[in-house]
């Protein structure tokens, strides 16, 4: 398992959602102002949610996925660059040729979701309001979903919100309301991320809230799956076999190959991320 450890590192906020869309049908509508001033102001909405229906059968999801208008100043180019590979995932080596599902991953107007800075920080939440056992229970699954992707990716786990890249929270998501007024079936699950610059680089943060009817194996399964989504892979998967399928079901799937497969081409692709909004620097 990969090594856990503590760091800090300040940053400030800038907000962005992105909600998932039936079955995988995206509204492409990103909105970022940049003004002509030394430092760049993001609004970018964007999250990922996870909607449960349970039945006799496999459990089945809807996911929503909407993005607001992006304007780029002339004057600021965010250029899109890649980062070498991590260590981790340069060394991975599928022998099985078992392939992937990079043609489902989304690229935003920022470019790919992608970590250049490492180890990447995570807060697990300190539970209120539950008995300590059930706490616990909670929490422990949270970190093994932490150290099962640390393998692949260097994480941290942090003590203090303000410097975590990844904050995981156990909270019901949002409630969505269609435009006539209709509640939709609410989700199990949400990740959403925040575009920021400090010292005029662009970079991100993540906050991901597992809805508190998720329990026993479920909530590893929904922790693993939305981390896949804030360590880059922002999109689904179409087999059961994989963490990142569109659905939940009744036997959650360990990462698998195609997982990693596709996790490694995220990293091999272009981004905003930790590049100088400031110029072609």
């Amino acid at each position: 398992m990969g090594k856990i450890t503590q760091n800090k590192r300040l940053w400030r906020r800038l907000i962005v959602r992105h909600f998932d869309k039936p079955f995988g049908f995206a509204q492409d509508k990103l909105s970022i102002s940049l003004p002509s001033l030394q430092v760049a102001v993001l609004t970018l909405v964007i999250s990922t949610g996870l909607l449960v229906i349970f039945t006799n059968f496999p459990v089945n999801a809807i996911f929503r996925e909407q993005e607001r208008n992006i304007q780029l100043s002339n004057s600021l180019p965010v250029v899109q660059k890649s980062h070498p590979l991590p260590a981790t995932l340069e060394q991975w080596q599928d022998k099985t040729n078992s392939g992937d599902y990079f043609d489902q991953i989304k690229s935003t107007k920022v470019g790919y979701l992608i970590w250049s800075t490492f180890p990447v920080k995570v807060k697990v939440e300190t539970l209120t309001g539950i008995n300590e056992q059930q706490s616990q229970v909670w929490v422990n699954s949270v970190l093994q979903a932490i150290q099962q992707w640390s393998i692949y990716l260097p994480l941290q786990v942090v003590q203090k919100s303000d410097i975590a890249d990844i904050t995981i929270i156990r909270k019901a998501p949002p409630l969505q309301v269609e435009p006539n007024g209709k509640i939709l079936r609410a989700r199990s699950a949400l990740t959403t991320y925040n575009l920021y610059t400090k010292n005029d680089i662009l970079y991100h943060s993540f906050t991901i809230l597992l809805s508190p009817s998720q329990t026993g194996d479920y909530v590893l399964s929904a922790a693993r799956h939305e981390l896949g989504h804030a360590l880059g892979i922002w999109g689904h998967s179409l087999l059961q076999t994989d963490t990142m399928y569109f659905s939940q079901v009744r036997k959650p799937p360990f990462i698998s190959l195609r997982d990693l497969n596709t996790l490694k081409k995220v990293y091999q692709q272009s981004t905003s991320l930790g590049w100088s909004v400031v110029g072609n620097r």
